[in-house]
This record gives structure tokens, C-alpha cells and sequence, in this order.
């Protein structure tokens, strides 16, 4: 069951602080799913007025036994350096030119100088493809993955970069989950700065639980049940809309989270889905099981903030 609530007044908001994004960090390997994601991150950089610069790292133990057989291993590793750079400067030279789109060149751990790279830069946004493959429904790619636990700012993945391309620009849309956690708030302005900075419509989702979290959505289910805990989870959304001044549509879907979130994200029109992470890595990571599950099988771009 999705029940749709407007607010008295028009979607919009009410002003308050603006997060703009103006610094992308677009991760690359030369991969095809790289290539899908151009037009992803050039859409995001035209919609915030921002700029991109691609990063690239270098394993440098990626040594195979013939080189090390033939070479000492310090010229091995600047023959990759070097190759990576070339590399590195002409890959999508036409959609980032070189003069307005730096190049950063690292080694390493993938995951991790991403990350460290994102922190020293100052971006404000990571967008990377979630290299879907055979074994996507079971694993995010792990440097996706470890990027979207270790990384400070929002990431921004998409799975399905090889075979749809971004809606127009002038289509701004977002549905933004919102679980009415303690960091609900946080998710929430961050939202609403977002969609105050590229004059963008934003819907808010929220879903109540019901029955076994593991069986798919329960759309039989009458429009009476679960009334309370819908009512509830009305008011308290309401009550964060006033405290972070927005006045955003909102619906609520009623069944297991992951299958009702993704069930009401495929009947939309969004560009993208906001959801939340944890603000502090800690010992359990950022991330959460249904938040990698939602990540991996959302029809659309994934704004992990």
C-alpha cells in the first residue's frame, strides 16, 4: 500500500542554509561502466554549476612474475605510473577537458585513495558506477562498496550506466528516504539544499514496516491497516519539515522496507534516490545491510549521503 499526503501549502520550502555541491571527484578505471557514467556526472555538474575532476589509481603490486623476473620492481612501477597518467589524460577527454577537469593520479589501495583523495581535495560529491556484473545481485564491487563506507562526503553510484542514459537536464526529480532516525534531520537538509540549489522537486518516502522484513511488498493490504503507525510516522515527518523549514510532498509505503522502497521508487519519475548513511564510520561502518541492498538494486542513480 503507498499512500500519497500533500501538504496544505505548495511543495517547496521555506528557505534555511544551502549545501551546493561544486567539486565532483568522478573515480575511474577505464572500464565501460566508466564510460556510462559520464553523462551521470556531467549531468550532476551542469545541474550544481560544478566541477569534476577524475582520479585514478594505481596498483602498483600488481606486478606479474615475468616483470619481476625481467626488471627490478621500482621501474615496474613507474612504467604503471607513467602508462596511467597517459592513460589517465586522455580518457574522456572530449566530455572533461583536460584544462577545466584536473587529473589525479594515485596508488594504492583503490577504495581508500579514493577516499583519501576526496577528503584532501575538499569535494563535495564522489560519483562512481557500481561495476554491475553476474554476481551483482549478491556483492556491490568492492571498491564501491568500501568507498561508500570510508568516503566523508555524499557518493552518488548508479548500476545500470552501460544501458540507460540520464534523464534531461531540465528533469529534476528526487525521492528522498527518509527512516525517521535521529539522522533523518541531517538526510533531510541535505536534501532540501539539494533540491533548493538546482531548483529540483523533491518527494520524501518513508515506509512502515510490516510482516516478515524478508517477504516483497504487501500491496494487498487494506487501507486501514497499519493506520496508526502511518499516522504516527505522518506527524513525525511533518514535525521535520518544520524544523528544517521544507514543505515537501510525501509518501508512505507500507511492507517490508527494502521491497516497498524499491517498489515505490520504480513507480516514479525521479532522477535519483537520497538515502542516509551513517555520518561516522565507527566500528560497524557507515553502511547497513539494507542500505547495500537498496544501493545495488535501485532503478536509478543512489545519492548515499
Amino acid at each position: 500500500m503507498i499512500e500519497h499526503q500533500r501538504a496544505v501549502d505548495s511543495p517547496g520550502f521555506r528557505g534555511g542554509d544551502m549545501t551546493l555541491i561544486r567539486n565532483i571527484l568522478f573515480p575511474v578505471d577505464f572500464s565501460a561502466s566508466c564510460l556510462g557514467m559520464a553523462p551521470y556526472v556531467k549531468r550532476v555538474a551542469a545541474l550544481f554549476d560544478a566541477k569534476v575532476s577524475l582520479v585514478h589509481v594505481v596498483d602498483l603490486a600488481s606486478h606479474n612474475g615475468f616483470e619481476l623476473y625481467m626488471r627490478p620492481a621500482f621501474e615496474i612501477s613507474e612504467d604503471h605510473l607513467r602508462i596511467g597518467r597517459d592513460r589517465l589524460d586522455s580518457f574522456l577527454g572530449a566530455e572533461f577537458p583536460i584544462a577545466q577537469s584536473p587529473r589525479i593520479l594515485v596508488s594504492g589501495d583503490a577504495a581508500t585513495q579514493i577516499a583519501q583523495a576526496a577528503k584532501n581535495g575538499g569535494f563535495d560529491l564522489i560519483a562512481m558506477p557500481t561495476h554491475a556484473s553476474f554476481f551483482r545481485r549478491m556483492l556491490l564491487g568492492s571498491t564501491t562498496a568500501k568507498v561508500l563506507n570510508d568516503a566523508d562526503c555524499p557518493v552518488v553510484t548508479s548500476r545500470h550506466t552501460e544501458t540507460i542514459a540520464p534523464r534531461p537536464l531540465e528533469h529534476r526529480a528526487w525521492l528522498c528516504a527518509i527512516d525517521l532516525s535521529p539522522d533523518s534531520e541531517r538526510v533531510l537538509r541535505f536534501a532540501k539544499d539539494m533540491a533548493m540549489a538546482a531548483h529540483g522537486k523533491l518527494t520524501l518516502l518513508h515506509v512502515v514496516q510490516a510482516g516478515d522484513p524478508d517477504l516483497p511488498i504487501h500491496l494487498e493490504l487494506e487501507e486501514h491497516a497499519h493506520s496508526s503507525e502511518t499516522q504516527r510516522a505522518s506527524r513525525r515527518i511533518a514535525e521535520l519539515q518544520r524544523i528544517v523549514g521544507s514543505d515537501f510532498p510525501v509518501r508512505i509505503a507500507v511492507g517490508s522496507v527494502k521491497a516497498a522502497l524499491l517498489e515505490a521508487a520504480s513507480q516514479s519519475e525521479a532522477d535519483a534516490l537520497i538515502i542516509g548513511r551513517s555520518p561516522n564510520a565507527g566500528a560497524d561502518g557507515r553502511m547497513r545491510d539494507l542500505t547495500y541492498s537498496v544501493v545495488r538494486d535501485s532503478p536509478f542513480p543512489v545519492v548515499s549521503v
